[in-house]
């Protein structure tokens, strides 16, 4: 089927549901977004236009996004695929795709975008779970080229094969994610990275900013050229071997965060949304910084795309 004639049901139009109805929409597939909250569909065609001028990508797909209040309201006899990007509560996600399963032909994927449930707990009810996939996004989805493409031991090989080429096409980088564990790979590698940030802090060996500074100016400013297993092939794996036999003895392998975080959740200093974590927020600073991150990100992709000869 046309990517243009195509029609994706996007279940939540939250953060991650509307940059993901973004990437469709950007593609040029009709857009089905459902979501019970009315503030939510209203504020919708706005954010699409606005995602889609980022992108570059014709302002006139924005007429393809249509809204719902019910799963019952889709027109589901021409829905080609569905993704999931509700609340991660784990009965709503079994409600939502027994309702799936009832509503949406039996040929079509039903994929969640989840980032904390395995593929296999959220499709094991189901008769036809061999459809059930995980199509895990990056946030912001609409900017972030990364999809995990997430197979359950249930999950039919030719349904992931179907997604990882769609999402090809659609300019995102897919990889396959073949075992359903936990964090599956990106989420994984984040929070490998995070423990170790988090207690070098909570251990005074260096600040927040400090931390910020060695990735984004040290080794992470090279991951935008070349991942770390290419970069170890450039340096050489004798040299990796032994450094990582030297260090490896003295990361920090605790099984959870440290306390000063926890004292942080509690307080309610969550972040920006709290306009306090780390660091104090004001409107102004959240907008200004949202700012310069999304033209990093563009620029960013400006990069990766000229690299693959796009």
């Amino acid at each position: 089927m046309p990517a243009q004639k195509s029609h994706a049901a996007i279940i939540g139009g939250g953060v991650m549901g509307g940059d993901i109805a973004i990437i469709f929409a950007s593609g040029g597939w009709n857009v089905h977004v459902m979501s019970p909250s009315q503030k939510t569909r209203d504020a919708l065609p706005a954010r699409l236009a606005a995602g889609l001028k980022k992108l570059g990508a014709p302002e006139a797909n924005a007429a393809n996004l249509k809204t719902y209040p019910r799963l019952d309201d889709l027109p589901w006899k021409e829905i080609g695929l569905v993704v999931e990007a509700a609340t991660e509560d784990l009965p709503l996600k079994h409600k939502l795709f027994a309702d799936l399963e009832r509503l949406a032909r039996p040929d079509i994927p039903l994929a969640s975008n989840t980032s904390t449930f395995p593929i296999g707990e959220i499709g094991k009810h189901l008769k036809t779970r061999s459809r059930v996939v995980g199509l895990h996004f990056f946030m912001p989805a609409h900017l972030v080229p990364l999809v995990e493409v997430i197979s359950a031991d249930f999950t039919d090989r030719k349904i992931a094969d179907r997604l990882e080429r769609l999402m090809r096409d659609l300019d995102k980088a897919p990889i396959r994610v073949n075992q359903d564990i936990p964090g599956f790979v990106g989420n994984r590698l984040q929070h490998a990275l995070m423990r170790e940030a988090l207690y070098l802090v909570a251990n005074g060996v260096t600040t927040p900013e400090g931390i910020d500074i060695a990735v984004r100016y040290g080794f992470g400013f090279r991951y935008i050229a070349c991942g770390p297993m290419l970069q170890k092939e450039m340096s050489g794996w004798d040299t990796n071997l032994l450094a990582g036999t030297s260090v490896y003895p003295h990361l920090y392998n605790e099984k959870a965060p440290p306390p000063f975080l926890k004292e942080m959740v509690a307080k309610g200093h969550i972040g920006m949304k709290a306009k306090r974590g780390l660091w104090e927020w004001t409107d102004e600073k959240v907008a200004k910084e949202k700012a310069r991150i999304e033209r990093c990100l563009q620029a960013g992709m400006e990069i990766l795309k000229s690299d693959a000869g796009k």
